[in-house]
Order: C-alpha cells, then structure tokens, then sequence
C-alpha cells in the first residue's frame, strides 16, 4: 500500500533516514499543514457538484408538467415513468457503491475516474429526457428508458462526489467548511436550473392554448391521440426544452473541469497497517444495524420526500390552484435565492449552536405553506418562497453535514477499518431516491384519481384540492414527524468533540504508512 501525493498521485516511500517521526506532542486539536484545504480547492469541489444540481432542479421543478403538457402523457403513465425511474436510480446506489469501494488508487485518484467517465453519458441521457419523438404509441417507453439512465448515471456521479468529502481532509472543520461551499454551489445550481429552465420554457406554457382546449380534452381517445399534431402545434415548446437541455449540458463539462484540475484526493495520512476492509454487503448490514445513522437517515427521508412533493407541484399549484401563473418563475427564483444566500447563515448556526438546533428552520416552511394553501394571493406567495428557501437551504445543508460525523463516529467503534465510507454515502442516496420516488409516484396517481387533464385551461375542483393537500398538509406531517425522529439522534456537540479527540489520538499513536520502510511494508505491526 502506498501513500497517495497531492491529488491521489502514489509517489514511492522515503528512504529510513528521510522518514519522519511520529508526532508524540502536540495538542489533539492541531491541524497538520498537508491536511489544511484550501479556499481554492473548496470552490472546485463546489463547483463540480454545481452541474447535477442545476440538471436535477430543472426536472424536479419542470419534468412534471412537461410530461403532461407538452409530451402530452396521461398522469398514470407520467406516475409510472416517475416511479420505476426513481427506482432505477434507487437500485444504482449500492451498485455504484460496490464498484465504487472495489476500484483501486489510480493517479487521479479513486473517485475521480467515475466521475468523469459517467459525465458524457450523462449528458446525452439528460439530453434525449428533454427531446419529444416524432411517434405517439411508444413515447412513454421513450421516457421510461432515458429517465431511468439519467437517473442511473446521475445516482453514479452522486455517490462518486458526495463520498469525495471524506478524501478531501481528516479535519472535521475543514469538511464541514467543504460541505458549505458545496452546498452553496448546489443550492446556486438549483437556483440557476430552475431560473434558466422557467425564464426559458415559460411562453410553452402560456394560457393562449386555451382556444385549443376543446380538442385537448378529447386527446384521450385513441385515433385522435394518434393523430395529436394536427390538432395542437409542439414545436415551440419543443424546441425550448431542447435549448435549456442543451445548455446543462454545456454546463456538466465546466463542472468536470473544475474537478480534474482544483480537487485532489488524499489518503488518510494515519491509516492502520491492521486496517482491513469492510465487505461492501457486510458493510451495509453494519450501517442498517448502526443506531445514529437509522435516526438520521429515516428522519431525513421522510424531510427529502416533503421537500420533494413541494418542488415537483408547485409549478402545477401556481398554474391551477392559486391563480398565480404568471408569478410562477419568479417565485421559484424567489425560494432558490432565498436559499443560496442563507446558506452561510445555517453554517454560522449549526457552528455556534449545534446541527441538531439548526435543524427547526426546516419547520419553517409549514405554517407559511398552509397559509398560501388557504388565503392564496401574490405577497403572501411571495413570502411563502422566501421562508421556504430558508427552510430548503437547511434540509439541503444539514444531512451532508451530518454524515461526516456518522462516519467518524463509526471510525471511533470500529477503529480497523476501511472502505466504509462509500458504503453510508451510497445507502443514504439510495433511500432518498426510494422515498421520493414513492412520493412522487403517490402524488401522480392522486391527479390522475382526481381527474387531472393536460394542457386544459382550467382543472376540477378535486384537482385544486389534491394539489393543496399536496403543497401543504402532507409535506407539514412529513417534516413534523422527521424532526419528531431527529430528536432522538444521538450525535450532539459533544459528542462530536469526543470523537474527534479519539481519532486524533488514534492517528498520532499508530505510525502512518508513509511512515514504514518499503522492506517492513509486509509485516504486521
């Protein structure tokens, strides 16, 4: 086993006269000068998680109405298409995480193969998602295939990047300050997905196709479906989507090259000799088995899967249940900059008074939610998007956050081990996907119950209910009962410190393997 150089790079062991000395002094607390990060390299890593954010905002906000109003799907298949490609996404996580944690060190790195070599086939999965197929019959096969390989490749760069924060340093502030720049580009991403795709496809989705709605209505009938683009004219929204999608595109390669080139891995300086590594299913049985990480992770999902309903039928609650179309863009940019700019405050909070405090302002949400349900006019939406953001920027930041410290806490009990980092990253993704997917598959079959129907210029009254208990009673009980849970998790400021001091007390009084001669490389210690 060789020690990695800056930037993942193997470089050959010193020479015995050459070799540094085990520090027997010290506070516990000091930072080596190796594993301080720099501002520079906590912007690239932001930066390059930037482009999935952007890519994965325009879907949840938009995918939904384009499927039902553009490609002109019936609620149930769009369900269908929603689900199994959440699931899809579900199932790549602990395949990603199996190959993932059997890759070996390369000179760029571990994780950073996966990244770059799935961003191409991301791109064009993410392209052909937005693309309308000149067939009828077959086009939710079309939709179901490359929703399902976006969400795939798009789960596969997740793992990749997320688990990159515990190669970055071995310093818990240094991470966390990591994590904030990532979540500030992220929540940025999001910002500019939603803005970049709303301010774009908006005139798509203008009321002129009213004069249209007669003929739309009957669309469910099979030979006048067959024969759609002789009663309403795409092209136009077509060629919109296609533009927006074009553009991410563009904007996953600026992402790649942020990553190459600013962030380098590093391999924990003091890893054990004895250090063996965990089997990946034998891994995933210890982390379902580990008390904090099932409080943080259930807690966490039911909060995502709130989040999520909210994203996914805002744009269709604006447009059919608060008379609100016209405001619709603004609002959406409204929530992503509310949330961008309060993301170094949520940072200077769980800093100064803990992460499990920080984690009330997701509650925020609610109260204004169901005013908006029930009293809908411009200001208060207005104010709704702007506590809103608040509260998305902390149900983005704290669960990224709070990882890092489940992870070392695992360390701490299980202190000969390796390899099980991407194991939590990966099982933390893969249940968010489960959840949403279930929500979004939920909220889908409730329109289409209710009688949702594409492109009509004014919906059922159980519609406008549906979509109400959608944006405001569900996501309220689901946060309520998430922080309910969190409650419980064991992992305070105290304790972090705790673990903190025991991990720097295990590294200073091991040798690292950088440490050893090449001709006691072999031996045990």
């Amino acid at each position: 086993m060789v020690a990695a150089a800056a930037g993942g790079r193997p470089s050959p062991s010193p020479s015995p006269q050459e070799q540094p000395q085990p520090s027997s002094g010290g506070s516990p607390g000091q930072i080596r000068c190796e594993d301080a990060l720099s501002v520079c390299s906590k912007l690239c890593y932001g930066i390059g998680g930037a482009p999935n954010q952007v890519a994965s905002s325009a879907a949840s906000f938009f995918l939904q109405i384009y499927l039902l109003d553009i490609a002109l799907i019936t609620p149930l298949h769009a369900s269908l298409v929603f689900f199994i490609g959440r699931a899809c996404g579900a199932a790549s996580d602990p395949i990603a995480g199996f190959f993932i944690n059997k890759s070996k060190w390369t000179k760029i790195g571990r994780l950073m193969p996966w990244l770059l070599g799935c961003t191409p086939f991301l791109i064009v999965s993410y392209f052909l998602l937005w693309y309308l197929p000149p067939f009828i019959s077959a086009r939710v096969v079309w939709y179901l295939v490359f929703y399902c390989l976006y969400q795939a490749l798009s789960t596969l760069f997740q793992v990749s990047y997320s688990s990159l924060t515990m190669f970055l340093t071995t310093e818990q502030k240094d991470r966390d300050s990591a994590t904030a720049y990532r979540m500030t580009f992220e929540v940025l991403g999001t910002l500019v997905g939603a803005a970049l795709q709303g301010q774009i496809v908006a005139s798509a989705h203008a009321p002129d196709h009213c004069q249209y709605n007669n003929s739309i209505e009957s669309l469910y009938s099979t030979s006048i479906r067959e024969n759609i683009s002789t009663i309403h004219d795409l092209s136009h929204g077509r060629k919109l989507y296609m533009i927006t999608a074009g553009t991410i595109g563009g904007i996953y390669l600026v992402g790649s090259a942020a990553l190459f080139f600013g962030v380098k891995e590093k391999i924990d300086p003091y890893a054990l000799e004895t250090d063996r590594r965990i089997p990946f299913f034998e891994g995933h049985k210890l982390a379902l088995k580990f008390g904090p990480y099932v409080k943080f992770t259930t807690s966490f999902l039911l909060i995502s899967t709130a989040v999520q309903l909210e994203q996914s039928n805002f744009v269709l609650f604006c447009t059919h249940a608060a008379d609100l179309h016209s405001h619709f863009q603004n609002l959406v940019v409204t929530i992503l900059v509310s949330a961008t700019l309060s993301i170094p405050f949520w940072q200077w909070f769980l800093r100064h008074f803990g992460k499990k405090s920080a984690a009330c302002g997701i509650s925020w949400m609610i109260p204004f939610a169901i005013m908006l349900v029930t009293i809908p006019n411009v200001f208060l939406a207005y104010m709704v998007a702007f506590v809103s953001g608040l509260s998305t920027a902390a149900s983005m930041l704290l669960p990224w956050s709070m990882l890092p410290d489940i992870v070392d806490h695992f360390r701490v009990q299980n202190p000969h081990s390796t390899g099980h980092e991407t194991i939590f990253y990966s099982s933390y993704v893969f249940f968010a996907k489960i959840s949403s997917g279930i929500g979004l598959g939920i909220s889908f079959s409730t329109l289409d119950l209710a009688g949702y129907k594409s492109r009509a210029c004014k919906q059922s009254s159980s519609v406008v209910i549906v979509l109400k208990v959608l944006i405001g009673a569900i996501p309220a009980i689901l946060i309520l009962l998430g922080l309910f849970i969190l409650y419980f998790y064991p992992i305070n400021e105290k304790s972090r410190k705790e673990t903190k001091y025991a991990l720097e007390n295990l590294r200073r009084n091991y040798p690292s393997i950088e440490m050893i001669p090449e001709n006691e490389e072999n031996t045990s210690m």
